[in-house]
């Protein structure tokens, strides 16, 4: 039996999801080794608590993700807002908008993760070799065939999403949006509240920088986060300095980094709704606490400041990525 959590509209698709959500990425290798038999009791403890919105997409340990995912929720499908994606390629590192593949990945998707419909299906990056209205003509019809509930798009531009809009309702954009990472995110609100659109926030703590847990570059030198440029020298110096500011204010108000991180968040709307990742039960433990966490005016204007609107040093991305982001088509 879950428990109650705070719940919170996807859009307007009718679609009640927790304020809280799991990115299920990690348990597929990229931020170290996975165990599944150890991700699966995750999910499942995630589904105790009363987190139902998992997010997960094929290219996330190609496929391994879906078919984990899937076998998590085989008795559990009741309780689960499933969300996935498409057309982002590991093979080629491109993307792949074609109204076709919309619908052969839709289907392939369908096969691992073991269901009949997708909860919530994302353009996970936009392919701007391909109208944005043919990609999302095609993920109507998935729509009306029954094989999904609703759409979404990942790292788009408010211009792209609202072409896409026009097409069919969004119920939810995904963008990068931690504390560390605003001013993509915050130009993009403007247009989703606007529209109505909720905003699903990847990645809100910083790829862990936020949780005051790493401390040094070589603790994540065995995953994809070396890469990145703000895990990079000078950089992460940087970026470590900017976080200890915030693990300051958590201390005093008797809270983890992490769950004042997702507090201040969860707080700049209901429309927002985080999706940690993490692949170990007792972090989904840390991140539900979050919900507990009181934050007045002045705590939210102080953290705010705390980590002003691009400070954080380097790109979100290595710079061949970061042409696949907030992309306007």
């Amino acid at each position: 039996m879950a428990n109650k959590i705070e719940m919170r509209a996807l859009g307007k698709s009718g679609i009640q999801v927790s304020a809280i959500g799991l990115g299920c990425m990690s348990m597929s290798g990229l931020y170290g080794k996975g165990d599944d038999n150890e991700s699966t009791a995750t999910i499942h403890h995630a589904l105790d608590l009363g987190i139902n919105l998992l997010d997960t997409a094929d290219v996330y340990g190609n496929g391994h993700n879906e078919e984990l995912v899937g076998r998590a929720i085989k008795d559990r499908r009741d309780q689960v807002v499933l969300a996935t994606k498409f057309g982002n390629l590991l093979s080629t590192g491109g993307v792949n908008g074609r109204p076709e593949y919309v619908i052969e990945a839709c289907d392939k998707s369908l096969q691992r993760l073991k269901v009949d419909h997708i909860d919530l299906y994302y353009q996970h990056r936009v392919d701007d070799q391909v109208p944005i209205e043919d990609t999302w003509g095609a993920m109507k019809k998935l729509v009306e065939q029954g094989k999904v509930r609703a759409l979404g798009i990942s790292e788009a531009h408010p211009d792209t999403i609202k072409r896409a809009h026009q097409v069919h309702p969004v119920a939810a954009v995904q963008t990068e949006y931690s504390l560390l990472y605003r001013v993509e995110a915050e130009e993009t609100l403007q247009t989703t509240r606007a529209l109505g659109i909720s905003f699903v926030a990847y990645s809100p703590l910083g790829r862990s920088m936020l949780t005051g847990t790493v401390h040094s570059a070589d603790e994540v030198k065995n995953d994809r986060r070396i890469d990145h440029p703000r895990f990079q020298g000078d950089n992460f110096a940087k970026n470590m300095e900017l976080a200890g500011r915030v693990e300051a204010i958590a201390k005093e108000k008797g809270c983890t980094p992490a769950q004042l991180a997702l507090a201040w968040l969860l707080a700049q709307g209901k429309d927002i709704i985080p999706i940690p990742g993490t692949k170990r039960k007792s972090r989904i433990n840390e991140n539900v606490g979050a919900l507990s966490v009181k934050l007045s005016p002045q705590d939210l204007e102080r953290i705010g400041a705390a980590i002003p609107p691009g400070a954080a040093a380097g790109l979100r991305y290595p710079e061949k990525a970061m042409s696949r982001v907030y992309v306007r088509v």
